[in-house]
């Protein structure tokens, strides 16, 4: 893997301003595998201008150019996949397997769904004696964290190219090789000079500044919602567009009449991909009372199959607070019925899939978000009162409901307080819309709902 020790601005890769570098870190092996250097805020306000200049010839290539810039990046992309996935494994830590069909491969179904949707989105409609047109919000400060680091990046870059803006990325900074090799592909690809801009750096330094810069349009940031609350204030100021992917709690709720095992067991293997670092993982396991107690053996079973299957935590902060979490969920009173706090490797952020019982809706594990591989059963008495502690927290992200008839699995989902839910066992769809309710966040991605948060309408009467 190859390190960039510059910035990738204006087309080409350019010496940051400062002499400050990141070292990124294996979390498997505890390695030092690359550095890459720590943004400033000359950095970003050099990108963003190179952004600004850009964005009128880009906002006027005719949307099948964009179409067909955005192709070319996919192409590139799914030629360069293995690399992707060595990459992703190196700095993140996830298994080669699951790196190649997830973190190489849904990127490139994501950019090859904008190649379509930029040549075929409606970009200007009549209504009664009116044109409507949809343009391009302008210079997007994208801002993406590590634990899918390709699919983030091609989730915003992809839509605000195809809506005709252009772009300023700044990458999470435990995954920043990733990005370089985005950038790489982007360059291949002939994307015109300017359009996309590369700043790494940390939060608080480049990131802040993106968020916090005059000539930034709209602010596209996945991470926490602590940090979301920051960057929505400070957008606020300034009345500036954000969309917001923030933190989640998602309920797996399992109806009586589902099939059990299938429910439970393909509920535990949503928690432990990509070691349960998954914003919109199902990490609440609700089970009629009735049928708890085999729910919670057919979960310890499970979690027990993944000891050395899952990667380690991305790096030793995270580590640390996911056997916090642990920690304080026995201290609370839950039964670990599977792994527990203890590290099961001396070398490596690794902790152990587990498996809490007997949580009850008001604990720590059951309302924060852990992110982790860590799973945590609730019972329920009704459907009433599996509604009430499937929306009892302050996320609506996403969540799953399992019943012997479609149909009553969809009534049940209708009532929970959050933006998608899989239907016994529903597949990823790229082209649906992802996002959440309450402090799970503002805005959508993926598909053309994906692409409308990058533009702004104009109306012109006749």
């Amino acid at each position: 893997m190859k390190a960039h020790d510059g910035m990738y601005i204006d087309g080409a890769w350019r010496p940051a301003a400062g002499g400050d570098t990141i070292a990124v870190v294996n979390p498997a092996d505890e390695q030092v595998i690359g550095h890459v250097p720590a943004g400033t805020a000359e950095d970003v306000d050099t990108a963003v201008r190179a952004a600004r200049a850009a964005f009128p010839g880009w906002a006027a290539t005719p949307p099948a150019e964009r179409a067909a810039g955005i192709a070319a990046l996919r192409d590139v992309l799914l030629a360069r996949k293995d690399e992707v996935a060595e990459t992703v494994t190196a700095e993140l830590g996830a298994p080669l397997q699951f790196s190649q069909a997830v973190h190489a491969g849904v990127p490139v179904m994501v950019a090859g769904s904008y190649a379509e949707l930029a040549a075929s989105h409606p970009f200007e409609e009549k209504v009664g004696n009116s044109t409507v047109y949809s343009e391009p919000v302008g210079v997007v400060g994208a801002i993406t964290p590590w634990n899918y680091p390709l699919h983030q990046i091609v989730a915003k870059v992809a839509p605000a190219l195809a809506a005709g803006c252009t772009v300023v990325l700044k990458p999470a900074e435990d995954t920043p090789l990733t990005a370089q090799l985005f950038a790489e592909a982007v360059h291949e690809a002939g994307i015109p000079a300017g359009v996309f801009n590369l700043v790494t750096g940390v939060g608080a330094v480049a990131g802040q500044a993106l968020a916090e810069h005059a000539d930034v349009d709209l602010v596209s940031f996945t991470g926490s919602t602590a940090v979301g609350r920051q960057i929505g204030a400070t957008a606020g100021a300034a009345v500036k567009r954000v969309a917001l992917e923030l933190g989640g709690k998602s309920a797996n709720v399992i109806l009586p009449s589902a099939d059990l095992g299938k429910a439970v067991n393909v509920g535990v293997a949503n928690v432990m991909g990509n070691s349960g670092q998954t914003c919109s993982a199902w990490t609440r396991m609700l089970v009629h009372t009735s049928q708890y107690d085999e729910a919670v053996e057919l979960a310890a079973t499970a979690a027990a199959k993944y000891g050395d299957r899952i990667g380690p935590l991305v790096n030793a902060k995270q580590q640390a607070r996911v056997r916090g979490y642990i920690e304080k969920g026995v201290a609370e009173g839950a039964r670990i019925v599977a792994g527990g706090p203890e590290s099961p490797r001396e070398q490596g952020y690794f902790v152990q899939p587990t498996v809490f019982a007997d949580v009850t809706p008001e604990m720590a594990i059951a309302q924060e978000e852990i992110f982790g591989p860590v799973v945590s059963l609730i019972r329920y008495e009704d459907e009433d009162d599996a509604v009430r502690i499937a929306n009892g927290t302050v996320y609506g992200l996403a969540g799953a409901v399992w019943a012997g008839e479609e149909a009553e699995a969809v009534a049940f989902a209708r009532r929970m307080d959050t933006g998608q839910v899989d239907i016994n066992g529903g597949r990823f769809n790229p082209l649906a819309p992802f996002g959440g309710y309450k402090q799970s966040g503002v805005g959508r991605e993926l598909g053309s709902h994906g692409l409308s948060e990058y533009l702004q309408t104009k109306s012109l009467q006749f």
